[in-house]
């Protein structure tokens, strides 16, 4: 039943993805959610690490493209300073706004991977669409009041995926624990 919430796999944070794991991977875009996986919810500046992040993407030459439940005037507000491609309004869980990325990206499933700090959205949708995806931790631990109710069915999810698959644990890395 919850095999739909269950991510391909758990990375600290996005910024410990290399693009040496993508290529040796296959893939060639990533897609992301915004809020506490790019940046904190509630600080849109961004921090040194991400610039670092983003500027090792873009020699690699893998595109990275927001996909957020947010309104398109937040997305592009808080994105700005980055330079990136986005999908706004995407309704997560729903694997709509993925779909839409993926076809401008013309890329099949398994070249693109999806990111976010949310099984009920994020890997949700990505599930849905079919596309490897990574969980993160958030960012920060506090949460806009809509996404903390999420996060309470999370946990209960969480611990059953968890007994269900031991193997599902937080790396460093994509290939840490393979």
């Amino acid at each position: 039943m919850f095999s739909k919430y269950k991510p391909t796999w758990m990375v600290e944070a996005i910024y410990q993805i290399t693009p040496e794991q993508l290529k040796a991977m296959g893939i060639k875009a990533v897609l992301t959610d915004l809020d506490n996986t790019l940046i904190a919810w509630n600080n849109p500046e961004g921090t040194e690490e991400l610039r670092l992040w983003l500027e090792e993407m873009t020699k690699a030459e893998i595109p990275v493209v927001v996909v957020s439940n947010n309104n398109h005037e937040r997305v592009e507000k808080a994105i700005a300073p980055f330079n990136l491609t986005f999908e706004a309004r995407a309704l997560k869980p729903l694997s709509r706004g993925l779909k839409k990325a993926q076809a401008k990206l013309g890329l099949k499933n398994n070249e693109i991977l999806m990111v976010g700090d949310q099984i009920m959205t994020d890997i949700r949708a990505a599930n849905g669409a079919g596309i490897p995806n990574v969980l993160v931790k958030p960012i920060v631990d506090t949460d806009s009041w809509k996404t903390q109710i999420n996060r309470f069915f999370e946990g209960h999810i969480m611990k059953h995926l968890a007994k269900k698959h031991p193997e599902m644990l937080w790396q460093e890395g994509l290939f840490e624990n393979e």
